[in-house]
């Protein structure tokens, strides 16, 4: 068994250390350089060049090093060839105490008082009353933000893709169910998987159907937004703010107009961050399991994209 890290942007050292040594007897190289791409079966990728997937001949499965899949083109994989991901459960703890804790910022005018304090102006003002939040996607991550948001008092709604019985939290589902939802809420928190559908899918219709009160808070991919429209919904005052933690271009660019606005709030893509180690021994283990025929865990529907 031959394994490949075709993972690009980051310094791979760590994680190849640590995965060799859980993988003592299993071959472990990084993209380029690989000896012989025939003997390779497993991929750990996160944007790995498009080029790579035809010269692999005998591959039998791919692992994405995130919780989503979108930085692999599953249509250059052949048919055979299965897919997973990460899942981390600290994650979800972390997703739903970062969304807490800007839900919150954002009720009690904390990016208000920040600037003010570096204006020297003493003027305070009533919190927001506003307290229902509508989340996109209601996976493992989206369940755990809506559990920590009604402990802590919000009315919370979700759009999922299909109807579900959830204790407290009100679900809607297709177009007309988004287009309910979203005239209704105060904070709109996106944690949808970046797919096809949803590429683009906070856009100028969708921001025109939020109350001008509303903020968005998004923390799943940067291409979910259509930028110029979120700006222009800033800087009409159809949107009173925005938190963002993902952008379409990492790291963002030192010109972006992001940078400056200040009814946006940034940080750099930090909103959950997985255990390095927790994130080796599901990798291995998968490795382990492909090397014995025995199923893989944390399977991607290849044809829904998640």
């Amino acid at each position: 068994m031959s394994v490949l890290v075709a993972i690009t942007g980051r310094n791979n050292e760590k994680l190849i250390t640590k995965l060799q040594e859980r993988l003592p007897n299993t071959l472990i190289e990084q993209w380029p350089d690989c000896k012989n791409a025939n003997n390779v079966d497993f991929v750990l990728a996160w944007n790995a060049p498009e080029s790579l997937w035809p010269q692999l001949p005998n591959l039998k499965a791919v692992s994405s090093f995130g919780a989503g899949v979108d930085s692999i083109d599953l249509t250059l994989l052949d048919e055979s060839v299965e897919v997973v991901r990460i899942v981390d459960m600290q994650l979800a703890e972390d997703m739903a105490e970062y969304v807490l804790t800007h839900v919150l910022a954002q009720k009690l005018r904390l990016k208000e008082y920040y600037i003010k304090q570096t204006q020297q102006t003493w003027k305070p003002k009533r919190a927001f009353n506003n307290k229902h939040v509508g989340i996109l996607g209601f996976g493992e991550l989206g369940k755990a933000c809506a559990q920590k948001l009604i402990i802590n008092g919000f009315k919370v709604s979700a759009w999922a893709q299909s109807n579900k019985n959830t204790a407290n939290v009100e679900i809607y589902y297709g177009d007309e169910g988004l287009s309910n939802m979203l005239s209704d809420v105060d904070y709109l928190v996106c944690l949808l998987p970046l797919t096809q559908a949803t590429t683009g899918i906070i856009n100028r219709s969708m921001l025109a159907k939020l109350p001008s009160h509303a903020v968005v808070i998004n923390v799943a991919r940067g291409a979910h937004v259509v930028e110029q429209d979120l700006l222009n919904a800033l800087n009409n005052d159809s949107l009173r703010a925005v938190t963002l933690d993902v952008f379409d271009q990492e790291p963002l660019t030192q010109n972006h107009p992001y940078w400056g606005n200040p009814k946006i709030t940034l940080t750099p893509h930090c909103a959950a961050l997985s255990d390095l180690n927790s994130v080796i021994d599901q990798i291995a283990d998968n490795i382990e399991r492909l090397n014995k025929g025995l199923a893989l865990n944390n399977t991607v529907d290849r044809t829904k994209g998640y």
